[in-house]
């Protein structure tokens, strides 16, 4: 997924008594970004060819290990002995609707549609927080989140589709899990929640495989559906090397986008998660030859300026 993962996962407190490098950071940031391009590309890619639970346990079969390696290295193995497993294993769940929802919506619309949609997720955060949370979320925020979501109605000039309803979803969905790991945060590390993540996909996966991987109930549907429910099939060997390599590039994108927020401020870095929109562009361009029209370039310009002033300033507030 995009770079936004880990935007809100990561506590500002992990950059206390960290020598403050600002560019260092910006630079770490915006490689991570760019290194998750590479995984929607790949999944865009093989998404007419392998059903999704195919390509997630394929995936966290690979994340995994290097997510145990990560937890090793990141306080051990003993903060895997947590007591909040229940709210562990909701936002987990919450997190698969997400990853799944935003990976069908890609099989369905350009990239370049797509991840603008997703970057919806600050918006979707800052509604969830006051309620959620008991955060005040001031006037000039709120006025953020209406324009960010005019842009959205732009940007979707043709009409709403299920790949637009789905792309949405997913924002909504990531920041209800969001506003729950900010409560998380406190008690547990951010590899461990994206460890038990990874295992919670892993499970879904295969178990979705038992049911739908047949394909009985493939017949019909549009991209996305075809995508959810096509049979599962033994990958090519470069088809499987690819499919796997998104376990690898998860995995380092992760860590850029950490260490990014572990040595500079937050406000100051995360402005430049929104540098995965001009990848996706680019990248819809070169490999498909997607050309984003005037509303969805005008859509897609409301939703990072009120992304951006939504990150920036609540930052800012703490």
């Amino acid at each position: 997924m995009s770079a936004i993962e880990d935007a809100y996962v990561v506590p500002d407190a992990a950059s206390a008594g960290r020598p403050n490098e600002r560019l260092k950071g910006i630079l770490f940031l915006c490689a991570g970004a760019f290194i998750f391009t590479f995984q929607d590309v790949i999944i865009k890619l093989v998404s007419d060819r392998y059903p999704l639970p195919e390509v997630l346990a394929i995936r966290c079969l690979i994340a995994v290990p290097l997510l145990l390696l990560i937890v090793r290295f990141d306080g051990g193995f003993a903060a895997l002995r947590s007591r909040r497993w229940g709210l562990l294993l909701l936002r987990a769940l919450m997190l698969l609707v997400c990853y799944s929802c935003y990976y069908l919506a890609i099989a369905a619309i350009p990239l370049a549609e797509a991840v603008p949609l997703y970057y919806t997720a600050p918006l979707f955060i800052v509604m969830l927080s006051g309620p959620l949370l008991g955060e005040r979320v001031g006037l000039s925020r709120w006025v953020a989140v209406l324009v960010g979501f005019t842009g959205i109605i732009i940007a979707d000039s043709r009409g709403i589709s299920s790949a637009v309803v789905l792309a949405v979803g997913s924002a909504a969905f990531y920041g209800l899990a969001q506003v729950m790991a900010r409560r998380l945060g406190a008690t547990e590390r951010a590899s461990v929640m994206t460890l038990f993540q990874n295992l919670v996909f892993l499970l879904a996966a295969v178990a979705m495989g038992l049911v739908t991987g047949d394909g009985s109930y493939a017949e019909g549907g549009d991209a996305s559906a075809q995508f959810l429910l096509r049979p599962w099939t033994l990958p090519t060997a470069f088809d499987f090397a690819i499919i796997a390599a998104t376990g690898f590039i998860a995995a380092l994108g992760s860590f850029c986008l950490t260490h990014a927020y572990r040595i500079a401020e937050a406000n100051v870095v995360a402005p430049f998660e929104f540098t995965s929109i001009l990848w996706a562009v680019i990248a819809g361009l070169v490999v498909w030859h997607d050309v984003p029209d005037a509303p969805k370039i005008i859509g897609a310009l409301l939703i990072v300026v009120a992304g951006v002033y939504v990150l920036t300033s609540a930052r800012q507030s703490r």
